[in-house]
């Protein structure tokens, strides 16, 4: 029988098993989830907001043991975890505080009698996230589709099953009706088959470009609607006009944030050319004295990659960009040491023949480009594949928007690193980092039916 592993990337020790789930499982789970919508859908608002209010009470009281079961099974140290649940708890009490209001019948302006959009939730929707924020990620999608009305087969990454076990869990205490939220334990290879069931009216995936399009190419295939979140190498952009204090400051953490192994993070830092140095020394005499270890200790800033494989690559994209001319100013090595530990690296001098420039780099790794005039900048902010986040660091407010404006990305932040802690503010990207919109009140809209209701009498002709 196959299993999916809980492994301790600290540690490389397995700490956990569970089952795979067959074929009868899964038919349960989607008959439950088919029919538990059928109820769900008609209860009130207030109704269902309870039960958010609910979870998000749960996870604000189980926020030690959810840090901790982040700490053992992807890396992420307990100050991280800390807020992670804090964010979360926000996301449900957000959507249960707003969703009537979101999803309220909306007059439109007619010469034809009377006429309104009511938005009525689509069905079981199949939520596909990945490892890096665990809790965070299945509960942003899962806060705004489920208080819509829908409900949610939720397949976590195949090395936080701990965590995906606890999500349910917390659902369940919460009293959720069976069917409403379920956890599913199955291999990423054979998620996209599942698309082809009827009962699934809505898809949305967290994950690599290649996963993304098998994914969108099932949904579309079944007229499935879907939302990809794909991931980005989110240019930052510090002008020579910047605190650059305050600058250094967000983009060191930023970029250290969770072992770098975030979508957002300030990837590529493209500071002006007047500043580049000051940047570059501090930030070598910043990553060399960070506190690297376990997880679970409180003082630790810098935990492992999450497995094996994701080291394997950070080092297999930094050998290669050193074979291609890339300079290492710190770091570079896999740290000798138990687990999954990479050196902190900061690389510089990286050319667009370089197959490093190209890609993302899910690792503490430093990308540092400068310019000379503005336009360099932009080209060089824009010359990406990806298209998630971008920031600029600027005390002119107005040029820095003007700037904000060009650069090819679903969010730009001016004078902080690209986030998605608040639940009011849309998160989503353009070009291959996907399409679609998390959180905010876009999110409640990606899988309702906006229903035109026209209302007029027997006499009128059309």
């Amino acid at each position: 029988m196959n299993t999916i592993k809980s492994i301790n990337p600290c540690t490389g020790d397995l700490m956990k098993e569970y089952p795979e789930m067959n074929n009868e499982q899964i038919e349960s789970i989607i008959s439950k989830a088919h029919e538990a919508f059928l109820k769900w859908k008609d209860l009130s608002f207030e109704t269902r907001a309870g039960y958010m209010r609910k979870a998000a009470q749960i996870m604000l009281k189980k926020k030690q043991e959810i840090s901790e079961v982040c700490a053992r099974e992807m890396g992420k140290p307990t100050v991280f975890g800390d807020g992670e649940t804090d964010v979360c708890a926000m996301i449900l009490n957000y959507y249960a505080d707003n969703a009537e209001k979101f999803l309220a019948d909306r007059p439109l302006e007619t010469s034809l009698n009377k006429a309104f959009i009511a938005y009525e939730p689509l069905g079981v929707i199949l939520s596909v996230q990945p490892w890096n924020a665990p809790f965070y990620q299945m509960i942003r999608s899962a806060g705004p589709h489920i208080m819509a009305g829908n409900t949610m087969i939720m397949k976590q990454a195949s090395n936080v099953p701990q965590c995906a076990q606890l999500m349910e869990d917390i659902f369940n205490e919460a009293g959720f009706p069976q069917g409403v939220y379920t956890n599913l334990f199955l291999e990423g290879s054979k998620v996209t088959p599942l698309l082809d069931d009827y009962r699934i009216q809505g898809a949305t995936l967290t994950g690599s470009i290649g996963a993304g399009a098998s994914f969108a190419a099932a949904a579309s295939k079944n007229i499935v609607r879907s939302i990809l979140e794909l991931g980005g190498n989110d240019p930052c952009i510090i002008m020579n006009d910047a605190d650059l204090d305050e600058a250094f400051s967000a983009v060191i953490m930023g970029r250290i944030w969770n072992a770098g192994q975030i979508c957002c993070s300030p990837k590529r830092i493209i500071i002006s050319e007047d500043i580049y140095e000051q940047f570059v020394t501090k930030a070598k005499e910043t990553f060399e004295s960070i506190k690297i270890g376990n997880p679970l200790d409180k003082d630790t800033v810098l935990g492992p990659l999450c497995t094996e494989e994701a080291l394997k690559k950070a080092l297999s994209q930094i050998n290669t960009a050193i074979k291609q001319g890339v300079t290492v100013i710190t770091g570079g090595k896999r740290l000798e040491r138990e687990g999954f530990f990479l050196e902190p690296t900061i690389l510089t001098d990286i050319t667009n023949d370089m197959d490093i420039y190209h890609e993302e780099v899910f690792a503490p790794v430093l990308m540092v480009y400068k310019f000379k005039n503005i336009d360099e900048a932009i080209d060089l902010a824009n010359d990406s594949t990806y298209g998630l986040g971008g920031s600029i660091f600027s005390k002119n407010e107005e040029e820095a928007v003007k700037l904000a404006r060009k650069i090819n990305t679903g969010m730009v932040f001016i004078n902080h690193v690209t986030t998605s802690v608040g639940p009011e503010l849309p998160f989503g990207g353009t070009k291959k980092s996907g399409y679609g919109r998390e959180l905010s009140p876009d999110a409640i809209y990606e899988f309702v039916n906006p229903k035109l209701i026209r209302i007029t009498n027997t006499k009128a002709l059309y």
